[in-house]
């Protein structure tokens, strides 16, 4: 005999909950608010992502960093709406080394190609729906002053001094190497040639007089640090490989390169014969952007997430948090690390022509189509490959024809004529059904649906805590599945709107449904805004009824009521995501017909 599984309601003001028993034992589930927890509500939050180098235009791995941290700072402001509490910032780094050289070779000004690849990243941003609160540029006024600030602040304790700086230096990835990461290899003509061991880029002997910072010394904090707090730096593969890398002594770094060679930089205050260091000149614009070195920044500072690739984890897991200690600053909140995306299996390169214009694809799939295809496939403990195929067969199966046809399915004029949100029926869905003498309509995996649905807003939080959007938009996918097999198991086109007996489980199907669908549609705002957002209005959900802190789910359930019951659906606004794979779509509909 079929069990059904019993829910009890248990009381607590503003939150209901529900335990399904299952033999021994019971799971508890909250209806809702799921999202506004007390530990963030009143905490301040700052999301960055890297600043770009303008030596090329912008591909689909910086897209990646961008959304992932878009995605973040949305689901954020989901949880805490207040503006004043949350910040994301990006932007483009513009000096060193390799901006001088691209420039000159292209016959250009340093300031000509700044402005002319900043824009594109600015355009290509907001074409892709990026919500950041601040783009900085490093050529800004308002970053030297933070930059030579921040200089002097590392002078005035003691951290700097002036020493002669002799070994291998290389440009493209604009850091300087230990022989230890130096290999050599056949270059064009056939002779060896110095090569970084973990890039492949050219490196030359480099030996000046330079500003060096006392790095030696941070080894054992930054060690402390890592010990003691072992989310610093997500996921934990990059936790452990800098911990590894602090196993090894750590030299003093030069921080400084002559103008006569460098003059695409800031100047070292006080001594124009030198420039500041690219990297510690860009790694500062995390508190350019929050006002340093006025009194605001600590407001910001430390809760600030930084969204990274996995290419410049030792800046930012070492050499910055090492800054910061000898600032007298603490290190950053979290460490976001991301792994790159390569194209049929190989790396994207110039030479292999195989470098995937992100504008092209957003044009191609839609802004929320390539939004959802990069954070639902791009895991980042490891590298992701792209080819058009993957995203094809992904967003038809599951924006087009699970999500989209789910929608159009249950708001179709033939199963609900009255265009309205219909009423939930306690008696044919009960929570508890073992109590009721009436046969009970609903089935063992509709009490599991709503189980599932109920617990998603808290799954997702955790993942997006954890670093691992492809893990939450894998549970929303999960969850739509799951509600298209109830609206297929019960077949709402079957009932009759006339019968009193098909009446009210016809209504209480496709309340669930939508209810189902509420719960989608407010969960895939951060990744995919303009299409969550058709989806709520066609379900008539109003603006102020879209953050988690009032994602109650399926209330008539626990008892509660409803305030979408009764209330008219949103006009029609056409497929929710057109199929892209047009052949298929015209096979589909002949079949039917």
């Amino acid at each position: 005999m079929l069990r059904i599984p019993v829910f009890r309601l248990l009381g607590r003001t503003g939150v209901s909950r529900v335990s399904l028993l299952k033999g021994s034992g019971s799971r508890h589930y909250s209806s809702g608010p799921l999202g506004a927890r007390d530990d963030v509500c009143d905490a301040r939050a700052y999301f960055t992502t890297p600043i770009f180098y303008v030596n090329a235009a912008p591909h689909i791995g910086h897209l990646y960093s961008a959304l992932l941290a878009d995605a973040l700072y949305r689901h954020r402001r989901l949880r805490v709406p207040s503006v004043a509490a949350t910040r994301f910032s990006t932007g483009t780094d513009e000096h060193g080394l390799k901006i001088q050289q691209a420039a000159a070779t292209a016959g250009l000004a340093p300031t000509e190609l700044c402005d002319r690849v900043s824009a594109q990243f600015q355009q290509l941003f907001q074409e892709a729906s990026i919500s950041c609160t601040d783009f900085i540029r490093t050529t800004e006024a308002r970053h030297r002053a933070a930059v030579q600030h921040f200089w002097g602040v590392l002078k005035a304790r003691g951290l700097l001094y002036k020493g002669l700086y002799e070994g291998w230096y290389c440009a493209s990835d604009e850091c300087f190497l230990p022989e230890t990461k130096v290999t050599w290899q056949p270059g064009p003509s056939g002779d060896s040639c110095p090569v970084s061991l973990e890039s492949g880029h050219p490196v030359s002997w480099t030996k000046e007089e330079n500003y060096i910072f006392r790095l030696s010394q941070f080894r054992e904090p930054l060690q402390r640090w890592l010990w003691s707090n072992p989310q610093a730096i997500t996921p934990e593969p990059f936790h452990h490989a800098v911990l590894q890398w602090l196993e090894d002594e750590l030299p003093d770094l030069s921080v400084s390169r002559r103008s006569s060679h460098l003059h695409w930089g800031i100047p070292v205050p006080g001594d124009d014969s030198q420039t500041i260091y690219v990297w510690l000149d860009a790694l500062v614009n995390y508190l350019t952007v929050i006002g340093y070195p006025n009194a605001e920044f600590k407001s910001w500072w430390p809760a600030t997430s930084h969204v990274i690739g996995k290419d410049i984890l030792k800046f930012h897991a070492i050499y910055w948090p090492a800054f910061l200690l000898g600032a007298g600053m603490s290190p950053p909140h979290r460490i976001y690390v991301h792994s790159h995306w390569t194209v049929c299996g190989q790396k994207m390169s110039k030479s292999l022509g195989n470098v995937v214009d992100p504008r092209t694809c957003l044009d191609r799939y839609t802004v929320d189509g390539f939004r959802y295809f990069l954070l639902r496939q791009g895991v980042p403990n490891w590298d992701c490959d792209y080819y058009d195929e993957k995203v094809v067969k992904l967003l038809d199966s599951e924006l087009a024809d699970a999500l989209g046809g789910l929608l159009n399915r249950c708001t179709a004029n033939r199963i609900n004529p009255s265009g309205t949100y219909p009423s939930f029926c306690t008696t044919c869905f009960p929570s508890e059904p073992g109590l009721l003498e009436a046969p009970v309509r609903a089935q063992a995996e509709d009490y599991a649906l709503v189980s599932a649905v109920a617990t998603l807003p808290k799954q997702v939080a955790d993942h997006y805590d954890n670093f691992q959007i492809y893990k939450a938009l894998e549970a929303v996918s999960s969850c739509v599945r799951q509600t298209n097999g109830f609206v297929q198991r019960h077949a709402p086109w079957k009932l009759n709107w006339e019968s009193p007996v098909d009446a009210p489980w016809l209504g209480t199907v496709l309340h669930v449904a939508f209810e189902c669908l509420r719960v989608f549609g407010t969960l895939l705002q951060p990744v995919t805004p303009s299409l969550a957002d058709r989806l709520l209005s066609r379900l008539g959900v109003s603006a102020t009824e879209r953050g988690l802190g009032e994602l109650y789910f399926l209330p008539r359930f626990y008892g509660h009521p409803c305030p979408f019951e009764g209330r008219r659906l949103g006009p029609e606004t056409g497929l929710l995501f057109p199929r892209l794979d047009q052949s298929r779509a015209w096979l589909m509909k002949a079949h039917r017909t």
